[in-house]
């Protein structure tokens, strides 16, 4: 089938994007702000066209751990939730990652810490980019700043988790989850037939044990610590892979400005508002927007801080990606944080107004 244009709130537009993508099965548990999600697979019942399972799980740890048995078959399976959620899944997510399982984890924010409120935030930044559960890993991060982009980056992230065969996280929040845009969603693709898994996946549980091509044994267990570090080592290994070959990011007027402004998801669009408004009024704004929140463009960052005056991280948390962009500074350039709290989000006038605190004499 063709590209279909459709009306959708981000949360709707990863359920559509999902079964369009070749999906297998989705696990999840309803929690606002994402709740659509489930319930729009629901409505659209994809067991009845292409064979995808969805389960309304128990809870998210079953949610995880139901990923970590479908990703260990070689099948495209996601999960997704809000924070709270995502915080209860982060045993599951290090497991996957310490046995190489691929997986899509969707986390559409909301504010902490706790239970805290419905509204958006961004405060899993940390805790995405940073791994979230124990031991030395990451998973990749996707940052979308549209319904667009909520839908591209499903079938993305998909492919990113199989060519690494790591998890995948797409971190939203609950302004994208929640607002109404046209997205053009993917032409559809089959699920992949056992041969097709068997070929593209030799590493895969298939069930068949000696009967087939060997056991495989998913497992992120390692008792001799000198196979353990030689595992570590490896996954340290592919990472620095992912981060030379990986990193996304887009710029905006960066060229003459004096001033970029750092941020992603939802706080880019308000930023990018902000910085046409400041360049109506005779400001050189710039708008840099990280894509890939892990691994970080780290790189980008640092070469902006050779021709500007400052930076500004504007993020709908306390004050987290702005460490990461003052790593990439170096000192070189006064680097500003601005951000909201408790599920209210800058206003860009906030923004212009803390442009007027940096001396560019």
């Amino acid at each position: 089938m063709e590209k279909e244009i459709l009306l959708l709130k981000g949360n709707e537009a990863i359920a559509h994007a999902a079964v369009r993508c070749g999906c297998d099965g989705y696990f999840g548990y309803p929690i606002t702000p994402q709740s659509e999600v489930l319930e729009t697979l629901a409505e659209i019942k994809p067991w009845e066209t292409t064979g995808m399972v969805v389960l309304q799980a128990e809870s998210e740890v079953a949610s995880i751990n139901m990923l970590y048995g479908g990703g260990g078959t070689g099948k495209r399976v996601m999960t997704s939730s809000s924070s709270v959620g995502i915080a209860l899944m982060q045993e599951g997510i290090s497991y996957m990652a310490g046995a190489e399982v691929p997986g899509l984890i969707v986390n559409v924010q909301r504010g902490g810490p706790g239970l805290g409120t419905i509204q958006p935030s961004q405060s899993d930044y940390n805790q995405a980019t940073r791994g979230g559960g124990n031991g030395d890993y990451n998973v990749i991060v996707l940052a979308p700043n549209s319904v667009q982009e909520m839908a591209d980056f499903v079938d993305e992230g998909f492919r990113l988790a199989f060519k690494y065969r790591t998890p995948v996280m797409i971190l939203s929040d609950g302004v994208i989850g929640q607002m109404m845009e046209k997205v053009v969603l993917p032409p559809f693709k089959p699920r992949r037939t056992e041969e097709e898994i068997a070929r593209e996946c030799p590493w895969a549980a298939n069930g068949h044990g000696l009967k087939s091509r060997g056991v495989n044994v998913i497992t992120s267990l390692e008792l001799d610590p000198a196979e353990m570090e030689k595992k570590n080592q490896q996954l340290q290994a592919k990472y620095r892979l992912i981060a030379d070959n990986e990193v996304r990011y887009e710029m905006v007027n960066c060229d003459d400005a004096d001033i970029v402004i750092v941020a992603f998801g939802s706080a880019a669009r308000i930023s990018h508002k902000a910085m046409e408004t400041a360049r109506e009024q005779g400001r050189r704004v710039g708008l840099f927007r990280p894509i890939t929140l892990w691994p970080f463009p780290t790189d980008a960052i640092s070469a902006l801080c050779d021709r500007v005056k400052g930076l500004l991280t504007v993020e709908i948390n306390a004050g987290q990606m702005v460490f990461d962009v003052r790593y990439a500074a170096a000192g070189r350039v006064p680097v500003n944080h601005y951000g909201r709290l408790g599920g209210i989000v800058p206003d860009p006038d906030e923004i212009i107004a803390e442009l007027d605190k940096f001396d560019l004499a």
